[in-house]
């Protein structure tokens, strides 16, 4: 009987939290719906009959498409850079956007390269060590008061790696990992559960 229980378990569980974590987004991404007038809600649901799960979902990729369909040209890339500049002169709002669309440039630019490796680091004390991943070097004011060689590494949290902790560390105490950064996520959320495979041994020819 616990054979097949937990069979059923290590079956069922996955697909309720991917249904779970699908639902929550489709859900979230199903709020672009309130932007429409309440008219056009109205003779959407009289059209189809019920509500559709999902079409706001669709309506907010349609709208990110067109966004970018539509400034990846001379015309739109100079509104952008309009509006981007007023942004820039309201006090708050500045700071808080610049920030925000830098951290969205490193993520999702297609150049950009946020996690640019998987190392390992003690922490939180020497005797114990967990995976992060390196984000560069500090930089500013802030390098000047750091005696050596420093990087920055970025401490993702079990099982949620969007939540964690940054650390400047020096770069002697972190060690790079022949690892993707895909893998190392992986390992990361499944709390150490789904094991990397191991990397191929370098064999030394050089003493044969």
């Amino acid at each position: 009987m616990r054979k097949y229980f937990i069979t059923g378990l290590l079956v069922l569980v996955p697909l309720a939290i991917t249904a779970w974590v699908l639902n929550l987004v489709i859900s979230t991404m199903d709020q672009s719906l309130l932007l429409l007038p309440t008219e056009w809600r109205a003779d959407m649901h009289k059209l189809i009959g019920f509500d559709l799960p999902g079409l706001g979902a669709l309506l907010t990729i349609l709208i990110v498409f067109l966004t970018g369909l539509l400034t990846n040209n001379l015309v739109g890339n100079y509104v952008v850079k309009l509006w981007e500049k007023l942004l820039t002169r309201i006090p708050v709002v500045s700071s808080l956007y610049s920030s925000v669309k830098q951290v969205s440039d490193t993520l999702f630019s297609s150049s950009g390269n946020a996690f640019r490796k998987a190392v390992l680091i003690p922490y939180p004390h020497q005797n114990s060590y967990t995976i992060a991943f390196l984000t560069g070097t500090p930089g500013g004011d802030v390098k000047n008061h750091l005696v050596g060689d420093y990087v920055s590494v970025y401490i993702p949290t079990t099982p949620n790696p969007t939540s964690g902790f940054f650390l400047m560390m020096a770069r002697k105490d972190v060690v790079e990992l022949d690892m993707s950064v895909d893998a190392a996520l992986k390992y990361i959320v499944s709390m150490g559960v789904v094991a990397p495979e191991d990397a191929p041994k370098i064999i030394d020819t050089a003493g044969k």
